[in-house]
């Protein structure tokens, strides 16, 4: 599977401890199978002044689904929900997984989780929400073995 980092500068060697913390699935290296979505990743950085730049990879992830344990969203549910909130809190709940892959809490649908998160609405209304929206893809590298091991370092280009 080809997969993509957009960042501000080339990747070619990731590693999972320059991560932030608190992000979606926790702390760990993020690529997407959407290449779009990449590039818009880049953006944060362009606003600032620098470079944008799209890292392409080739990820053997049935190879990491065999070997690793994996945790895999397939809809915006209470799971899901619950599982954001708490990494975004600062959690470890993601350490029990090798790899994290799901949804996106992008802006449209983090507007529902504060909206929940502040008790203006309830996890009902919540869910309702979110099932409009089309989850987009992250994939949430939590095990360098992986990186190591699985994920093949293809090109760079600047967006």
């Amino acid at each position: 599977m080809i997969v993509y980092h957009g960042s501000y500068c080339l990747v070619d060697t990731p590693n999972v401890s320059f991560s932030r913390d608190a992000l979606d699935f926790g702390k760990g290296f993020y690529v997407t199978g959407i290449e779009e979505q990449a590039i818009n990743w880049t953006s944060k950085f362009k606003k600032r002044g620098k470079k944008g730049y799209l890292n392409s990879y080739i990820l053997l992830i049935d190879k990491v689904k065999e070997d690793y344990t994996v945790k895999e969203f397939l809809s915006y549910d209470i799971e899901w929900l619950d599982f954001i909130l708490q990494c975004r809190e600062g959690s470890n709940i993601y350490l029990k997984y090798d790899m994290i892959i799901g949804g996106i809490a992008d802006d449209r649908v983090y507007n529902t989780i504060e909206l929940y998160k502040d008790n203006l609405i309830g996890k009902d209304e919540a869910l309702k929400r979110l099932q409009y929206y089309k989850p987009n893809h992250q994939i949430c590298i939590i095990n360098q073995e992986i990186i190591n091991n699985y994920l093949k370092y293809e090109e760079c280009k600047e967006v």
